[in-house]
């Protein structure tokens, strides 16, 4: 089988991409979110504890538009616990987050860093700062966070649902 070649011209073909783009972010706009997996060398994994919702998580945020993952799991992890990225972050996997909408994607990150842990936050975003082991967890860790470090710890296929 073989395929027309496509005679739109220029001005013609990138209105088309345009309308095309337009459609597609409004048919099926995604919002993303990065988290980043610190484990010290104990085994402990490093949690936060935001102000504004409930529960323990890995350090992450929103990927802004115009934005890579790379520079947000950076500036975030920097921001949230005053640690630092080092080398290159390695995806344990893309994550549907059904809880907070039905366009909800984060993206997990496994982490090398450099730095280190002071008392307080460093961020007013932050409540609190800590490191738990799986079998330690405080009460309210996020459902999909300790599934993450499950599957980290156990070596397990990760699971398509946050």
């Amino acid at each position: 089988m073989t395929l027309a070649p496509n005679t739109q011209s220029g001005l013609g073909r990138k209105v088309f991409n345009r309308l095309l783009h337009s459609y597609f972010q409004a048919t099926r706009g995604l919002t993303i979110g990065v988290r980043a997996v610190v484990r010290f060398e104990d085994g402990n994994f490093l949690l936060v504890r935001h102000t504004y919702i409930p529960g323990w998580h890995f350090p992450g945020g929103g990927v802004e538009k115009g934005r890579t993952s790379r520079h947000t799991l950076d500036k975030e992890l920097r921001q949230e616990t005053g640690l630092e990225l080092t080398g290159k972050p390695k995806l344990h996997g893309v994550f549907f987050n059904s809880a907070v909408s039905r366009r909800d994607h984060i993206l997990v990150y496994l982490c090398d860093f450099k730095g280190e842990l002071t008392d307080r936050p460093t961020s007013m975003e932050i409540a609190e700062v800590g490191l738990f082991g799986l079998d330690d967890l405080p009460a309210g860790t996020d459902p999909g966070t300790a599934r993450r470090m499950r599957e980290i710890v156990e070596g397990t296929e990760p699971h398509d649902e946050w």
